[in-house]
């Protein structure tokens, strides 16, 4: 069977990178297909990929505004040539799933969320600060993405949504069933350490991480608070830091395992599709602060991994960090919780989830419409 691999973006490390190195695992031999690729952003591994980038490759200043760009992404998708195989594998926040796969193949999308920016706009352009011209023209630019993300949907033949929360946005967006698989989560040996008295936060650093709520309320608390990562919005949050927060960069996986293992407490302020951090920081029996929204609620358990608190504010943040400070967790029973979410178990449910999603697609309509059911919104 010949297998392509299609991705948004390799411009910058996240969780959806993640999921990618695992489909990766299952086809390592398959193609990775995407519409921009910058190799001094990405980990060494992929330089022994067969990646292979559309035009937007020799666009001037991609690096720097391929935000920019983002009406050409449709043609850029739908450009690539993939009338030699047989099944496609889209990993896809955005665009990946817009791919025109051959007459008689099978098109499996693992759906991070439907494109955020195009269906929650006024939330984007707020957060973003986009303002102006871009921030007036940009609604109706929009209308057509939109659009097009809703038709290239039937191009697809089975969603698989990273949560409960995704697949209830792709059925409301596009109008189809999901069967939700969570991302894969790197599961080290288990070596508890004591913890110290910093708190963690990091991943990429950017507006929609809400990483200015948690810069605030350990600015005012005057507590120990380190972040990892990079991104855009750093300067900004570095500017509003207090002398008790470290900003730490990137850092390689080592020392990232270790700084989970010894922090206090681990916080995730943003409403998350998912989220994979705080699944790291629980796979190191380390407990979790988290908004309560998106994600979280499908892998935080209030009172056993860590606690939540209900508004995306500073004040908020502070009170549930004070709170905690008398809280006891168990680190072992956090660490069996995050071992459901194990990369193991990922390739075991993909992997039956293709031959499946094989075996319905060389099926006759009628049984197809009548298995379809299927994929649906049960975990």
């Amino acid at each position: 069977m010949r297998v392509a691999i299609v991705h948004d973006y390799l411009n910058q490390y996240g969780g959806a990178e993640r999921v990618l190195e695992a489909l990766h695992a299952l086809y390592p031999e398959a193609p990775v297909y995407t519409s921009l690729y910058d190799a001094e952003a990405m980990p060494d591994e992929y330089r022994h990929w067969d990646i292979r980038t559309s035009f937007m490759q020799r666009l001037p200043g991609w690096r720097q505004h391929f935000r920019r760009y983002f009406l050409l992404y449709p043609t850029a998708f739908e450009s690539f040539d993939l009338s030699a195989y047989d099944l496609v594998l889209s990993s896809s926040s955005a665009f990946a799933k817009g791919v025109i796969p051959r007459p008689g193949a099978v098109h499996i999308c693992y759906c991070h969320t439907p494109m955020r920016f195009a269906w929650r706009t006024s939330d984007y352009v707020s957060r973003e600060g986009i303002r102006g011209l871009q921030g007036a023209i940009l609604p109706f630019a929009l209308t057509y993405v939109r659009l097009w993300d809703v038709v290239t949907s039937d191009r697809v033949d089975a969603f698989v949504a990273n949560s409960h929360e995704v697949a209830r946005r792709i059925h409301r967006y596009y109008r189809r069933e999901a069967e939700v698989i969570p991302p894969p989560v790197d599961l080290p040996p288990y070596a508890p350490q004591p913890a110290e008295e910093y708190y963690l936060a990091g991943g990429r650093l950017i507006p929609y991480k809400r990483i200015e709520l948690i810069v605030e309320a350990f600015t005012r608390l005057r507590l120990p608070l380190k972040i990892f990562g990079d991104g855009r919005d750093r300067a900004r949050l570095e500017r509003i830091a207090g002398p008790t927060i470290e900003f730490l960069g990137w850092v390689d996986e080592p020392t990232r395992r270790d700084l989970f293992a010894r922090c206090r407490a681990y916080i995730f302020p943003g409403e998350e599709d998912f989220g994979i951090t705080p699944l790291e920081a629980m796979a190191a029996g380390r407990p979790v602060i988290a908004y309560r929204a998106g994600g979280a609620l499908e892998t935080v358990v209030d009172g056993v991994t860590g606690r939540f608190f209900h508004e995306p504010s500073a004040a908020a943040v502070a009170a549930a960090v004070a709170a905690t400070r008398s809280d006891r967790y168990d680190p072992l029973s956090i660490r069996r919780h995050a071992e459901q979410f194990g990369r193991a178990r990922f390739l075991k449910r993909m992997r039956a989830l293709v031959e499946e999603t094989i075996e319905i697609c060389q099926e006759p309509r009628p049984a197809r419409a009548v298995r379809a059911g299927h994929f649906s919104l049960e975990p």
